[in-house]
């Protein structure tokens, strides 16, 4: 890939990342600041909703995407992002307010096309190194988002947050449309690919490996967040050091962790080692973090900051090994949907744990759920997928 090209895209995943995380660890102080609402059955509806809209309409954005190249398209729905941003912050009411938001996620979900439109440009050999940057930018975008939010809800009205989103928006925009005005890169064109036949295409497919993948992810990401609603309000109450700059970064702290593990599996190119591992290392460090003490609740964000690396690295990997280039934009957006329902159901059951049972109780089931991942993993993939190339070898 052209590594100007390179750069700019996984800057744009980088922005878009550190807007869109900026309320996530905040949503509860958010509507009771903005709206007097605190029940907690409410941030999960919210959330629930959120994860609902983006699930249905990315793959929307990836069959569009089919008849209109990808930098293009993200020109004209990241202008209609910032646009719904900027009306969020002027929403005066509760129900306004849902609407407008709702609608802002339906645009800003069109994001999501960089990942396999960087995947397709980039060499088989580099996809488990790609996964593993693109990863850790998720990861410190969230450190980024969550300290501007943090520092946002200390010292300015919780509204204004969502004008920082839309500056975010736009400076996408402005970059889709600076890359597709240099065109140094065919980024009108799909990238150059092997062709397969379809019996080639249905044999790396055999017994549906991208559905059996989506019920892992599914249930993987239905563990993971089930404590970020609700992880704030812990910190805040077990650690006397729960300013909103420092809870942010305590939240964010699987991103440190994450870079750290880049660097130590910089070369990371096999998904069939370590799956089922690193999920049992996240069940500890969740039942870690559901201690109540300070130390042992930031000592278990770190084991689960470094188990959450391996495995969604590996997850993904897993993915491309199994897909084509053509397929990529199709196969993700259904993998996509999987992760968001997965996470639609946790920000749901989330509100309704904390309501019932306390704010420990996110992190008990959460273990429990990766728990449940690592067996079903290994029920599904005893024998690792073989991957297109090797398909073609054989061929």
């Amino acid at each position: 890939m052209n590594p100007q090209l390179k750069f700019f895209l996984v800057a744009m995943v980088t922005v878009s990342v550190i807007s869109d995380s900026m309320l996530i660890p905040f949503y509860p102080q958010f509507f009771a600041a903005a709206f007097s609402i605190t029940a907690p059955q409410h941030i999960g509806l919210y959330l629930s909703a959120s994860c609902f809209v983006v699930m249905l309409a990315f793959p929307l954005w990836a069959a569009a995407a089919k008849h209109m190249p990808v930098l293009r398209l993200l020109i004209y729905t990241q202008f209609a992002a910032g646009v719904l941003s900027i009306l969020c912050y002027e929403s005066g009411s509760l129900p306004e307010f849902w609407f407008v938001s709702l609608l802002m996620m339906v645009f800003k979900a069109s994001y999501l096309l960089i990942y396999p439109f960087v995947m397709s440009l980039e060499h088989k050999d580099k996809h488990g190194g790609t996964i593993g940057l693109l990863s850790v930018i998720v990861h410190l975008g969230a450190i980024a988002g969550a300290g501007i939010g943090g520092f946002a809800l200390d010292l300015f009205e919780p509204r204004l947050i969502f004008l920082l989103m839309s500056v975010g928006d736009f400076l996408q925009m402005l970059v889709c449309a600076f890359l597709l005005g240099k065109d140094k890169t065919d980024a009108e064109a799909s990238p150059e690919a092997p062709q397969y036949t379809a019996e080639q295409a249905a044999e790396v497919l055999t017994g549906s490996l991208v559905y059996k993948l989506g019920l892992v992810m599914l249930l993987f990401y239905f563990s993971v967040y089930l404590i970020r609603p609700f992880f704030s309000r812990y910190w805040e109450a077990v650690s006397a050091w729960n300013g909103g700059i420092v809870t942010g970064l305590v939240f964010a702290i699987p991103g440190a962790i994450a870079l750290l593990a880049l660097c130590i599996n910089k070369n990371m190119r096999s998904s069939k080692h370590g799956i089922v591992s690193a999920a049992l290392l996240g069940m500890f460090g969740l039942l870690l973090q559901a201690s109540g003490q300070q130390a042992i609740v930031l000592l278990g964000r770190c084991l689960f900051g470094w188990a959450l690396f391996q495995a969604t690295v590996r997850l993904d990997l897993l993915l491309f090994e199994v897909s084509t280039p053509a397929s990529y934009a199709a196969d993700f957006s259904k993998i996509y949907f999987f992760q968001s329902l997965g996470a639609l159901i946790a920000s749901y059951t989330a509100g309704s744990l904390v309501a019932a049972q306390g704010l420990q109780m996110p992190f008990i089931a959460g273990a429990l759920g990766l728990v449940l991942t690592a067996f079903l993993y290994a029920l599904l993939f005893k024998a690792a997928p073989k991957p297109m190339n090797a398909v073609m070898e054989t061929s």
